[in-house]
């Protein structure tokens, strides 16, 4: 940066062009976000060979180690800065492909060519690894102080021998994080966006809901709504809705009355933010019932829902403004007003 020239904001609010990730210099990103996790692969995504990925503007790359955990590391060579995601890995160690460096998964540097066997290895010479973590299936990353941020959130359900896990696999949206997070604490889009899946016949009248703790860091509502079933049987679903910072939303239902009661389903909506332009999106489902239906059949619905929502999303320019006098909202926004607060917290303290 030139003397006497401004430092940017780490968050520009209020214009098409507003992020969270800071397009001028890159860098500019708020630690409260740096510090959270964020679902950057499927954990069958990862086998042999490096795996890129990127989070607010920054490259990494995933490998597994020789024991089968998985390493993380800025997707960058110390010696001359080559992307260590063009090489390979071998026996758990990741190897630069420019001049043959190799390191080991906690980062250290345990062979150079070119300096020949037994030679001693400069202290620099050293990966800047990054925290991961796989569970549920799919493997987290923060690219900051994990300790500093939530954890990643708990689903009690994993922990249930009844319920049953399947991921969707990670899609790229050219959407900013922020408006699909708003979209997934939404509602009201039903009745319009999701007319070929859920929404053809949903009453368009969002009633009052009270906001509050659902537990395990998310925050949200709870709810019942009475459906027909395909025997034409009305039953009720209870039902919650809930964020948890800084991009996913959780959505658990449990059949209260008819031949389904008892019945659970819990769905995790997992964005990350790639760069203020485009995302990663996944989710993952757990039920406690037919677990041996097939993973096209399970995710099969949801997807065409997120199919609905990307298509309206791409549409809409820019993030979603963390200044919420910039939008309209109304009663039926009040848990994405409640998020959009919290994130504004989380990147703006104080």
């Amino acid at each position: 940066m030139l003397a006497g020239q401004p430092r940017p904001a780490l968050i520009r609010l209020g214009s098409e062009s507003a992020g969270y990730v800071g397009r001028v210099f890159e860098g500019a990103v708020s630690s409260g976000l740096l510090d959270q996790w964020y679902v950057v692969a499927d954990g069958a995504d990862v086998t042999a060979g490096p795996f890129a990925v990127r989070v607010l503007g920054r490259s990494f790359v995933l490998w597994r180690a020789a024991d089968g955990s998985i390493a993380a590391s800025t997707d960058r060579c110390p010696h001359r800065e080559a992307p260590l995601s063009a090489g390979h890995v071998d026996d758990g160690c990741i190897v630069c492909p420019y001049h043959g460096w190799t390191f080991q998964p906690g980062g250290a540097c345990s062979f150079i060519p070119s300096a020949g066997p037994n030679s001693p290895i400069p202290p620099a010479a050293r990966l800047e690894t990054a925290a991961v973590a796989e569970r549920y299936g799919v493997i987290w990353l923060s690219p900051g102080d994990p300790d500093a941020g939530a954890g990643i959130p708990r689903i009690e359900q994993d922990e249930d021998e009844s319920f049953a896990r399947w991921t969707s696999g990670i899609e790229q949206w050219a959407v900013a994080a922020s408006r699909m997070t708003d979209n997934f604490c939404d509602v009201a889009h039903f009745p319009f966006v999701h007319v070929g899946t859920i929404g053809a016949a949903t009453d368009p009248v969002v009633g009052t809901v009270d906001i509050g703790e659902l537990g395990d860091g998310f925050v949200g509502y709870g709810y019942s709504v009475d459906v027909l079933d395909e025997s034409g049987e009305t039953i009720r679903q209870d039902m919650s809705t809930g964020y948890h910072i800084p991009f996913t939303v959780r959505s658990n239902t449990r059949y209260a009355t008819g031949g389904r009661a008892g019945q659970e389903r819990v769905l995790l909506l997992c964005t990350t933010p790639t760069d203020d332009a485009t995302s990663l999106f996944s989710f993952i489902v757990w039920r406690n019932h037919d677990h041996r239906a097939p993973a096209s059949e399970v995710l099969a619905f949801d997807r065409a829902i997120g199919a609905e929502d990307q298509v309206m999303l791409q549409r809409i320019p820019g993030v979603l403004g963390l200044d919420q006098s910039q939008t309209v909202s109304v009663q039926s926004d009040r848990l994405s007003v409640r998020w959009r607060r919290a994130l504004r917290q989380l990147v703006e303290p104080g």
